[in-house]
């Protein structure tokens, strides 16, 4: 242990997923995650039971991300938090925890952009990520969000396009529920796209301008598209679930990678990184490895642990915000329209 070391106890609760991470300067010592399993019966999540939830488990995360680091809470020199975007209750419950705790340590506060995070979580310190070069360009993809960022430094991030609607998470968990997959299932079609053939069937791409997206007007096309050939045949979902999941898959990565080909082409910036949860779909990590033979890309993409909501690349954020000594106060509140 250095004495110049920063120890850091991060915390997200955004959504439905409570996580605690302490982080020693760049490097994660613990990065635990409780998930909430009840949203499932209920095919999405609900406000209000997520922040219930939270409230149970935060201590319990908290005292089990300091125990795996080895770590007692008096060594810790800061405390980081999600602010926002996410949903009002779930960010409270973070929120009230990471400002009594500082309070009753008496340590500075520091206040996160969850989007901010999942783009710099690019750079903790892990020996089985790269870490890009600015400037670079950062597609943010989870259930809430959709964006093209371009990344000139930490904090000099500007949102060059993002989603006019739905969101591409929830492209795929709408489209998983029409073919009466559980929540949530995007994974589920990412599985099952795995088996079947991307052609099979042709979905449209929605147009959006410039360098924005549309989800809701493919997930109303899919919709249409099932209720007619069940029309025609009762059993056509079970009969050819992997080709329709292939060929949706297809259609919505292929949306990502024109948009990002048109962002690099404006920018001139070869530098492309992903983040966010739907970043854990097969399909779109290996378009984006493709890209850098067929475009001439350099792709960053993080470890799964860090692509899904987690506390260590909140934790991340905070460090690099204490170093610029850029603290919070007790006046802060969460806001669950945060913008990058």
């Amino acid at each position: 242990m250095n004495s110049k070391d920063i120890y850091i106890l991060a915390i997200e609760s955004s959504c439905d997923d409570t996580s605690a991470a302490i982080l020693c300067n760049d490097k994660v010592l613990s990065n635990v995650v409780a998930n909430q399993e009840i949203h499932t019966q209920y095919g999405g999540v609900v406000p209000e039971l997520a922040s219930r939830a939270h409230q149970q488990n935060i201590v319990p995360v908290v005292h089990q991300a300091l125990a795996k680091a080895n770590i007692d809470k008096k060594q810790l020199n800061a405390i980081a938090f999600t602010q926002g975007p996410g949903l009002m209750g779930s960010l409270l419950v973070g929120t009230s925890f990471a400002k009594a705790f500082a309070q009753s340590l008496d340590i500075p506060l520091l206040a996160i952009n969850h989007m901010q995070a999942h783009i710099l979580a690019h750079f903790i310190d892990d020996d089985d990520q790269k870490k890009p070069s600015f400037p670079f360009l950062a597609m943010t993809i989870s259930g809430g969000h959709t964006q093209i960022v371009k990344v000139s430094s930490y904090f000099d991030m500007e949102v060059i396009g993002e989603t006019m609607d739905d969101a591409i998470g929830e492209a795929f968990d709408k489209s998983a529920k029409i073919l009466g997959l559980p929540y949530p299932g995007g994974p589920l079609i990412d599985k099952y796209a795995a088996l079947g053939n991307p052609k099979a069937f042709q979905f449209p791409k929605p147009k959006a301008p410039e360098l924005n997206f549309s989800f809701s007007g493919l997930k109303t096309a899919v919709l249409y598209f099932i209720q007619k050939n069940l029309q025609e045949n009762p059993n056509f979902i079970q009969e050819h679930l992997n080709d329709i999941c292939a060929s949706l898959q297809y259609t919505i990565v292929g949306i990502v990678i024109d948009k990002l080909k048109k962002a690099s082409k404006n920018t001139g910036i070869k530098h492309i990184a992903i983040g966010g949860g739907v970043s854990a779909n097969s399909g779109i990590r290996k378009a984006l490895i493709d890209g850098e033979q067929k475009f001439g890309w350099k792709t960053y993409i993080p470890k799964f642990e860090y692509t899904t909501d987690n506390a260590a690349m909140i934790g991340i954020v905070g460090y690099l915000k204490y170093l610029e000594k850029d603290f919070s106060n007790e006046k802060t509140t969460a806001n669950a329209r945060f913008k990058l």
